[in-house]
Parts: structure tokens; sequence; C-alpha cells
């Protein structure tokens, strides 16, 4: 399961274009080739229940939004000034094409545990969090629209939003037997955004130029047992190759970046992606470790315990020092000792 568009808009009222048009619009969609049909679109999840939320229809058959905008709004106007700028938080979530078919439920029950991960709304706190709302807009995927201001007028926290959501996504691929994807750790390869996807098809290409380097550049590494030899595979293969030297060491090669000749920005030079950018262990320096091989075991550590080293000249711990020897030429220590003679001649008798 993908959430392939997250993004913060300034009115809810975006939602209710889509609801009418026969077909989702461009900037909603994650893949040109997927705009599918928007059959029976229907609020399936939110802040309340569904029935109570749902838009009715009007004498022309289109439906009415005013309440359900009015109701959205309601805690961000109570703010005034202190609201966001932008505070409609929008998530499309999508199904793999393979998958099965989820039903409403289930789709109500992922996007209460997406709110519930992103601390947006927590379970239980309904009447205090966010107010938001999860259409349905197809088999395949949902629309999740919350607007970022509490009803206890609390401060609404974003942390780590896009990590939590993919946690989300990993959890109910498990609980539904959906299609695994990558794990929400940070090392899976970026995917080609909604841009390059649009312009990947303008040009008739199979696949995004990132896919594409991403290929090429592990390939080189794979067969690469030296820095020369990995520049030397992506020269061989027609990969443009831009050096990042260090500045203290002019000629001692800190970084790289990688382009598709024919692939041009807007300003008309080549879309350059580093390393890092296509895929995490493609980085200079995790090459590098490669190349160098493996870091050399530690010593094995004796397990005799250990004893405390003693010097031979200096006792560990020294003597206590006694009373002194008694001086019979000092009158306290003459009469002690006579007052011992006779005590003992009394004792012997």
């Amino acid at each position: 399961m993908h959430a392939p568009h997250l993004l913060h808009n300034e009115s809810p009222s975006h939602l209710a274009l889509s609801w009418h048009d026969a077909r989702m619009p461009e900037s909603q969609s994650a893949d040109p080739q997927r705009n599918e049909e928007h059959t029976d679109p229907h609020i399936v999840a939110g802040w309340r229940h569904p029935a109570e939320l749902e838009p009715p229809l009007r004498a022309d058959g289109k439906r009415d939004f005013r309440r359900l905008f009015g109701l959205l709004n309601q805690p961000h106007d109570a703010l005034g000034k202190w609201g966001f700028r932008r505070p409609v938080w929008h998530l499309v979530m999508r199904a793999a094409p393979r998958d099965k078919i989820l039903s409403d439920d289930e789709w109500a029950q992922i996007a209460c545990d997406v709110m519930n991960r992103t601390g947006l709304s927590p379970y239980g706190q309904e009447d205090d969090a966010v107010r938001w709302i999860a259409v349905r807009h197809g088999d395949d995927h949902i629309h999740i629209v919350a607007m970022l201001a509490r009803q206890d007028r609390q401060r609404v926290r974003l942390d780590f939003e896009r990590l939590k959501v993919r946690k989300a996504c990993l959890a109910a691929e498990e609980r539904y037997g959906l299609e695994p994807t990558a794990p929400g750790d940070r090392t899976a390869p970026r995917r080609p955004s909604r841009a390059e996807a649009e312009k990947a098809a303008r040009r008739g290409l199979g696949e995004a130029p990132r896919v594409t380097l991403r290929r090429q550049v592990t390939t080189a590494a794979a067969g690469a047992a030296s820095e020369r030899e990995f520049f030397a595979r992506l020269d061989a293969a027609g990969v443009q190759v831009r050096k990042r030297f260090s500045a203290k060491n002019p000629g001692q090669v800190t970084g790289y970046a990688v382009a598709l000749p024919g692939d041009a920005g807007k300003d008309g030079g080549p879309v350059w992606f580093s390393g890092g950018k296509l895929a995490p262990d493609l980085t200079f320096p995790k090459l590098s470790c490669r190349w160098a091989g493996p870091a050399p075991r530690p010593a094995a550590r004796s397990r005799q315990p250990s004893r405390p080293v003693r010097c031979p000249q200096t006792p560990l711990h020294p003597p206590r020092a006694g009373p002194p020897p008694a001086d019979p030429r000092r009158p306290a220590d003459a009469a002690r000792s006579r007052l011992h003679r006779s005590h003992r001649r009394r004792h012997d008798v």
C-alpha cells in the first residue's frame, strides 16, 4: 500500500471538485496512467460517524458541501490569527493493482489507524483532536482530509508524519494480506516524484530517469573493484558524471552526481542525481567502504579474570605503624617496667 501524495492546502474546497469530476484531477494523481473513474465517492470515516458527515444531495443532483466545510473549518476559524496559513492536511492512500478490493470498513480502519499514529486524532480523543474525513473515490484509493486545528485549541504537532504514515501502510499490508512494500526505516530507494513520472510519460520513456540511473549505478558499483573502475563503467554506460572534490585535498573525491543525456531541467542543463538521492547504499562513502574491503577484526579478548598488578617493591597494603619500643631511660617507661616485673614475681610465688 502506498501513500503517494501528502500535502498541505489552504482550503478543503478542492475536495469537492474531485467529488463531482468524472476523473481525478491530474494534480491529485500519483501516476498519470492510473486516472481511474471516480465511482460513487462517499465518506467512509471521520471524527464523527460517516452518516452524520455525508453531504446531502441538492435538487440539481449535486452535493451540498456547505455544512461539511463549515464543521471542518470551525476549530481553525476559532484560532484566528494563530491558525496555520495552510491548515489542510491531505493524504491519498492507494492499494496496489494486484491487491484485493478492500471494503468500506477496512478502508475506515486504515484511515483511523493513520490518524492515530500521526497523532492528529488519537483513539479516544475524537472530540478534542482535529476534525477529519476519509473519502473513498474508487475501489483502490481513499483521500484523507484533516484541518490542522484541534478542537481543544491545543497545538497540532506533525513530527515525522511521513514516517508514521509509512508505518500505518505497513501495518495495513500485514493485517489485510496486501502486497508488501519497502519498510519505513529510511533505507529504501527513493521513488520518482509525480513530476518525474509525468515528465517521463510526456517524453515517451518507459520509466523515470531516477530509476534508470539507479539501475546503472548499482550495476557499475557491483562490478567495480576500485573508484577508478566505478567511474569508468559509468562512462562506458553513457552516464554523465560530475565529481565533487575535497576542499582540503583537491585530488580526493568526496561525492558524485549522475545524469542521463537528454534529461534537461527548466534551465536547459542536465538534471543531476547524487548517489544518496538514488539509494542510501549508493553514496560515495558507502561505496568507498566496499572497495576498501572489510575492516580488520579486533583482537579477541582473554576470558581469564583480571588480577591486580602488584609492584614487588611497594606492598599493596602497607602495615600499620605500631607503638614505639619502650625506652628504660624515660621515667614513664622505667616505672612501667618495674610494675611489670613486680607483677610477674607475685604471680610466680
